[in-house]
């Protein structure tokens, strides 16, 4: 049989997953939502990706995750490789665009940008806690003005004269678009507002002081929207490369990361069938008193981390 790769990329907001050849090429992928629940967010991915796999022709033979969720994820998989996301959008990005030099990424509640050379990640940033950049301030507008958020960017390619709004924060955003609605600006101009004020935000913050070099690849699952697309483009004055699996660039990037890695286990659909739990365990023998995270397969400990010194290893 032929070998395949998993990866998985847990969010706050979403869960994504794809299975690649040695080649990359995708045999699978999925891209729900997270719902404050990553290990029944990954159960629930592994059953749909188990729907597109051909189990015949290929296995896998390691996976990898990342994301806010990747430990937690990584122990119920067994994955084989485990990656923050500068490293997996890097990664992924460089292996299809080796030429890039900026790699913009806007999330459900965070952003991201990443500074390449040569392929090689050389300085990054990530939000703070403003949202005003971020997929769930544009699902908030979009629910605020009645339409689908996935609607957003066709709305505001509509545009001719965008409608300035605040970009500082979310609640001077918020505030500034609802008075813009009671003057009577027209949707699309407030809706493209928005989208610049999502461009402006983020380089505002994220990219402050970063210096922006074509090529630009945005990825994300905000990539999607047209309306940020153009916004970017405008300010930035280049083009903004934008790659039809852009949102799932993160698993992309881990999965590649765990075929080029030596571990191999492989991989059991069956887990999205196991009964997986996680307790949370205080150490209390040092000053340090780490508190321990305790995932538990049926009842038994598959992995725990938190501790800083050897004597929270024996936590159970």
């Amino acid at each position: 049989m032929e070998h395949a790769y998993l990866g998985v990329d847990v969010g706050s907001i979403s869960t994504k997953g794809v299975i690649i050849d040695k080649k990359n090429h995708i045999l699978a992928s999925r891209y729900i939502w997270t719902q404050g629940d990553p290990i029944g967010a990954v159960k629930e991915l592994v059953r749909l990706l188990e729907e597109q796999f051909d189990k015949e022709k290929y296995k896998i033979v390691a996976t990898g995750t990342t994301g806010s969720a990747r430990k937690l994820v990584g122990a119920v998989l067994g994955a084989t490789m485990v990656k923050n996301e500068i490293t997996a959008h890097a990664v992924g990005t460089t292996t299809f665009y080796p030429d890039v030099r900026t790699i913009l990424e806007i999330g459900g509640q965070d952003s991201k940008i990443i500074l390449v050379e040569n392929g090689v990640a050389v300085d990054y940033a990530m939000n703070t806690l403003c949202a005003a950049g971020t997929g769930a301030f544009l699902s908030s507008q979009a629910k605020r003005l009645g339409i689908e958020v996935e609607e957003i960017g066709e709305y505001a390619l509509r545009s001719t004269h965008p409608t300035p709004i605040a970009a500082r924060c979310t609640v001077f955003a918020e505030s500034d678009l609802v008075h813009k609605i009671q003057m009577g600006h027209p949707r699309e101009d407030i809706i493209a507002g928005v989208c610049n004020a999502v461009a402006a935000n983020y380089l505002n913050n994220v990219g402050k002081g970063k210096k922006i070099v074509s090529p630009v690849v945005f990825q994300g699952g905000v990539s999607k929207n047209k309306g940020v697309v153009a916004a970017f483009e405008r300010t930035l004055n280049c083009p903004v490369i934008v790659d039809p699996n852009g949102h799932l660039m993160g698993a992309l990037g881990v999965a590649i990361l765990a075929r080029r890695g030596s571990g191999r286990r492989e991989f059991d659909f069956a887990v999205e069938d196991m009964d997986f739990r996680t307790r949370e365990a205080g150490c209390g023998g040092c000053s340090n008193n780490c508190e321990i995270i305790c995932v538990y397969r049926g009842n038994e400990l598959i992995d725990s981390w938190g501790n800083r010194c050897e004597r929270g290893a024996r936590v159970r």
